[in-house]
């Protein structure tokens, strides 16, 4: 293929553009540290390899021409998001997974791998009900794809290069979050990120 270097640099810029999943990277970096961080990109990777499977089977051009189809991923986006503000905006306290090792090993293991779960869990419905990722999908993708050549192949290629670009940038944006976080206000940055969750997810329904 063609251009694959332009479309490795777009995709990089797309990544870098702050919206729900950098906000929801740093909220659960913040709260419950690095780890719990990776397992959000994880989730968020799930959903982006869904939407690849999704546009090589061609259904996610039958979704963009869908109005329901559509509006029904759109507002379930926008209501998770909204409902991950308030949770974080009702959370009392936050706690990281560093601090539950140094009270109890056992307490440790136990909260730390619901942790995980529920990060990975945010990550994989917020990035799968992103109508965002349709529209790169329909609009973005498409203008990298040679007709001359293996269509799905292509699709595949450029699907998992955007995949593996976003989540190396992510990774970035935890180590960076972790790196500066003892410099920020934990409890006022907590209030922030609801908000800033709320917001996208008001957006998103717009």
């Amino acid at each position: 293929m063609e251009n694959l270097l332009a479309f490795s640099v777009m995709a990089l810029m797309m990544s870098m553009l702050p919206g729900a999943d950098t906000v929801l990277i740093m909220k659960n970096t913040l709260a419950h540290g690095v780890k719990a961080g990776r397992f959000t990109i994880l989730g968020m990777a799930t959903g982006l390899t869904f939407w690849t499977v999704v546009a090589v089977l061609g259904l996610s051009v039958v979704i963009a021409k869908s109005v329901i189809l559509f509006s029904i991923i759109k507002y379930v986006g926008a209501a998770y998001l909204v409902y991950l503000g308030l949770q974080t905006l009702f959370t009392k306290k936050t706690f990281s997974v560093e601090q539950l090792h140094v009270r109890n090993e056992q307490i440790f293991s136990e909260h730390s791998a619901k942790i995980y779960k529920h990060a990975c869990l945010q990550g994989m419905i917020s990035n799968t009900f992103n109508p965002k990722t349709v529209i790169v999908y329909i609009t973005f993708m498409p203008q990298f794809i040679q007709l001359n050549d293996n269509v799905n192949e292509q699709l595949l290629t450029l699907g998992f290069l955007l995949t593996g670009i976003a989540v190396s940038w992510f990774l970035f944006v935890v180590y960076l979050v972790d790196y500066v976080k003892k410099w920020l206000q934990q409890s006022h940055f907590q209030k922030a990120t609801g908000f800033l969750l709320m917001g996208f997810g008001v957006k998103t329904a717009l």
